[in-house]
């Protein structure tokens, strides 16, 4: 089971941080990674953490402004997001890859594709 938190809304260039937390099985094995879903899109990759937390992976256009990390030892994930762009709104999905020992770059490559689970999401609102 994943649980998001930390959305909310803002203004254009402020921050937020986002957190998972991951329970049920042993999510430290396993890459983990954060998406976004916008009105009227479909669910996009957003920034990916390998399972032991030593390479990340992000989507272009969140190069530079937002930053993926994980304590397996607390079975957290987080997304440190700043200067929100109103670009930025959607809500933001925790996901677990379904591949043992998968790396952030996999998990961002396969996209959607091999996410075994999902968070129920965190709305963020970035306004002008």
């Amino acid at each position: 089971q994943l649980v998001e938190s930390g959305g909310g809304l803002v203004q254009a260039g402020a921050s937020l941080k986002l957190s998972c937390a991951a329970s049920g099985r042993t999510s430290s094995i396993y890459g983990m990674g954060w998406f976004r879903q916008a009105p009227g899109k479909e669910r996009e990759f957003v920034a990916a953490v390998g399972w032991n937390g030593d390479d990340t992976y992000y989507a272009d256009f969140v190069k530079g402004r937002f930053t993926i990390s994980r304590d397996n030892t607390q079975n957290m994930v987080y997304l440190q997001m700043n200067s929100l762009k109103l670009e930025d709104t959607a809500v933001y999905y925790c996901a677990v890859d379904k591949r043992v020992f998968s790396t952030a770059q996999a998990m961002g490559v396969a996209s959607t594709r091999t996410v075994s689970s999902w968070g129920q999401g965190t709305l963020v609102t970035v306004s002008s």
